[in-house]
């Protein structure tokens, strides 16, 4: 089973709320090093942790930070972003272009370039931070990235398997942080979200559906689609 135990773990968007959690509970389960990385990486009190910049979105930055940590064996995508609206018709190509690069695309190239390193140990592991909105497209181009995403994780999953890489994909609703403060809806505490993740990465599970949303929503895949979207079922019935 893979351990945190001794580990050497780098986290994307180490300086946002759940990526902080992930950098204090990673140690808390004896990680010998942590990257927490940020495009503007703050300073830490604690020399086990290691400021890099990263700029998921930029390919130059990511060489960079694989040539800085070769010795990572926990690659942790939490880095995101999302739109100022849910119309997917009202984003702006700059809004659509940031979440597809930062949701999406950075995840995986991140993945591609450290996949070598990680095949070399035997106990790494790739964690991918979905979203519940991958499961259900209301949030306009952070759903499509974070459904994409998804995708991504599955096929990494199979490709990394033989080398023994465990890739977790962790399905979560609205977290509280400030990328949520907006939603009146109830928030998981980022620090109950980290635990659940960990212990399932340490359990060997593949996938963690962190609280009710995301438990409901992927059960009503497999629903008629007006049941998932009862807006259409409204629609046809005038």
């Amino acid at each position: 089973m893979p351990t945190l135990n001794g580990s050497v773990v780098l986290v994307t968007g180490a300086n946002g709320g759940i990526g902080s959690h992930f950098v204090h509970e990673a140690l808390a389960r004896g990680a010998s090093k942590v990257y927490a990385t940020a495009r503007r990486p703050q300073s830490w009190d604690d020399e086990r942790i290691v400021p890099l910049a990263l700029d998921v979105t930029d390919a130059a930055s990511v060489n960079a930070a694989l040539v800085a940590a070769p010795d990572v064996t926990v690659l942790i995508n939490n880095a995101g972003a999302s739109p100022s609206t849910s119309s997917i018709l009202s984003h702006s190509d700059e809004e659509i272009r940031a979440n597809v690069e930062t949701n999406f695309l950075g995840p995986l190239f991140l993945a591609r370039a450290f996949a070598p390193a990680l095949s070399a140990n035997d106990e790494s592991v790739i964690i991918d931070i979905h979203s519940a909105l991958s499961w259900w497209a209301v949030a306009g181009i952070y759903s499509a990235t974070k459904a994409a995403l998804w995708s991504v994780t599955n096929s990494l999953r199979l490709e990394l398997a033989p080398a023994g890489v465990h890739v977790v994909g962790v399905h979560v609703g609205y977290v509280d942080t400030p990328m949520a403060a907006h939603a009146t809806s109830p928030k998981l505490d980022p620090a109950d979200l980290v635990r659940q993740v960990f212990d399932a990465t340490e359990a060997g599970q593949y996938e963690v559906l962190a609280d009710d949303a995301s438990v409901q929503l992927k059960a009503g895949l497999s629903a008629p689609l007006d049941e998932l979207y009862p807006q259409l079922a409204t629609r046809t019935a005038k």
